[in-house]
């Protein structure tokens, strides 16, 4: 069957508590020495307001209206933090959770069922939401993931003043690792944001009911207590009414420049979209209606003043000046750029402006990096060029910058949607044979490096809160004379590959199986731990008559993610 061009959806996880456990040792005619588990912390479910009131959404050409339930509650954490590790050894494994219990210098961890772990991007089916109408007949009747990470605030004054946990929780296919918390002394948002799907409900009064699902509450040790708010729906002034405001997404986007359905994330020629990040801001906005439904949102990527979507976080500023002194590469640790399988695979027309009857196979592929030294590069600019010099920079344990190399250059991108500088030889993108000879060559080889989805977060020196986030800033701007770019330990940077030159010019090849190549640092000019893992291939299965072609995709392993 033909695949669309699917885009992530993003973030969702989840909230508990679990019992005392104390462990008594006794020696004979000694004194009794207990030794204390650490305790959980104890966890509620609690509502901003009684009442809250929503916008309907109606998208137009037939397509039935929605609401976004944002109904204001919110997971607290009180006598410790609530924090979860997520990881897989392997894509051939399933994806293991475990609550991490701290006290002091004491830690002890619980693993949660299997059947209640599906992916990184939460604890799924965690919250129950009912809706009833003013006759007392139930319209809605839905389940909701909770996401630890999402967007939240301090619940009393003397809780910690920022969260040391990530502000997301990727949703990214590919992911190997993530962490989830909700600080002691936080609440955090249960609203899953744009990543939620909207209920068909009419302009009305309604009652909702939330309360923890039963699973849940048996793990975790938790009450079965209902928030009970009245809801008012309202007509959204015809479908532009005010967006509801959302939880955090996850990291699980990157650079984009195509539309998105409903509650999905946008794709296409650049960063995918990264959801918004910031533990101690308010929730966010959820997507513009013009996202949601693709209305005169055609490439809209990431130039001057806007992006794409994605999260907004400061730039890194470059050193002052260009390195002096003899470059070296000194022997500290260095990065470690991975490249992930494609996803997202698809066929499309090559949108505005292509010839008819042309068949462009398209997908997303992210290169992240393993640390345990974050991927820094600078680039300097010679007046009146639209080229810029790169060197990579090297530091110590301390943070001290002791080395650097040249590295190629950065070249300014006017292209709308673009409109900023691109590192060259990053990453390129093949399509290979059956035999894994080239085919064709994607016309992609310069990327503006931004962390847009959170790889794994359990490596060493992985960064939870990565700058560089922000494509309207992370890139410099046409009258930029220096530009940093970074990748951090831990985080990718995805490019979906949507326009002609980017994507792959399928139209006159055979029907059969062929393979997605991405490779990291192709040219090895980026100097790295280790140069054998920079590859990875997505098998993929051309099929259908020219102008009306079809791709399948295989599962990767565990991951059946096309």
């Amino acid at each position: 069957m033909t695949r669309p061009h699917r885009n992530r959806i993003w973030r969702s996880a989840l909230a508990a508590s679990a019992a005392l456990t104390v462990v008594a040792g006794v020696a004979a005619a000694a004194p009794v020495v207990r030794s204390v588990a650490p305790k959980a912390p104890k966890l509620s479910l609690i509502a901003a307001s009684t009442s809250v009131t929503l916008d309907r959404w109606d998208w137009g050409e037939g397509e039935p209206g929605g609401v976004f339930l944002d109904l204001g509650t919110y997971v607290t954490a009180e006598g410790g933090p609530l924090e979860f590790k997520a990881t897989r050894k392997s894509y051939k494994d399933p994806v293991l959770v475990k609550q991490i219990i701290r006290e002091g210098t004491k830690t002890r961890t619980r693993t949660l069922p299997a059947s209640l772990t599906k992916d990184f991007s939460g604890l799924s089916d965690f919250l129950e939401i009912t809706l009833t109408d003013a006759t007392g007949k139930t319209v809605t009747k839905t389940t909701e993931t909770f996401c630890p990470n999402n967007a939240s605030g301090r619940i009393r004054p003397d809780a910690p003043a920022t969260s040391k946990y990530p502000e997301s929780c990727p949703t990214n296919p590919f992911t190997l690792g993530s962490v989830w918390g909700v600080e002691n002394g936080w609440a955090s948002n249960t609203y899953a944001g744009h990543y939620s799907e909207p209920v068909d409900l009419e302009v009305g009064e309604y009652t909702a009911k939330l309360s923890v699902t039963k699973a849940y509450r048996d793990f975790f040790n938790l009450p079965n207590e209902t928030q009970t708010l009245k809801v008012t729906v309202r007509d959204g002034e015809g479908g532009k009414g005010r967006a509801a405001t959302g939880a955090h997404g996850s990291m699980a986007g990157g650079h984009s420049g195509h539309t998105a359905s409903p509650g999905q994330a946008t794709s296409g020629s650049g960063h995918a979209y990264q959801e918004d990040r910031g533990a101690d801001a308010p929730a966010p906005p959820a997507l513009p209606y013009a996202l949601k439904k693709g209305r005169a949102a055609q490439h809209l990527g990431d130039g001057p003043g806007h992006t794409d979507g994605s999260r907004i976080a400061p730039a890194r500023k470059p050193n002052a000046q260009r390195p002096t002194g003899r470059a070296s590469v000194p022997d500290v640790p260095k990065p470690d750029l991975r490249s992930l399988p494609a996803w997202d695979v698809g066929i499309s027309d090559g949108e505005e402006g292509d010839a008819p009857g042309k068949d462009y196979m398209v997908f997303s592929a992210n290169v992240w990096n393993a640390g345990p030294a974050p991927l820094v590069v600078d680039g300097f600019r010679a007046p009146g060029k639209d080229l810029m010099d790169a060197y990579q920079y090297f530091y110590d344990a301390a943070g001290k910058q002791i080395g650097y190399t040249p590295t190629g250059t950065m070249e300014w991108d006017a292209r709308a949607g673009h409109e900023h500088w691109h590192f060259t030889d990053f990453a390129s993108y093949r399509l290979l044979s059956a035999d894994q000879s080239e085919i064709v060559r994607s016309g992609k080889e310069a990327f503006c490096l931004a962390n847009t989805d959170a790889i794994d977060y359990t490596v060493k020196n992985a960064n939870w809160h990565p700058q560089n986030t922000d494509l309207s800033t992370a890139c410099g701007q046409q009258s930029s004379i220096s530009v940093r770019e970074v990748l951090d330990v831990g985080s990718g940077d995805t490019y979906t590959q949507y326009l002609p030159g980017q994507s792959f010019d399928v139209t006159d090849l055979p029907n059969g199986t062929y393979y997605i190549q991405v490779i990291a640092n192709p040219e090895q000019r980026l100097q790295e731990t280790d140069l054998t893992n920079n590859v990875a291939l997505r098998k993929v299965v051309l099929s259908g008559e020219a102008g009306a072609r079809e791709v399948t995709v295989p599962p990767y392993d565990l991951v059946d993610a096309p």
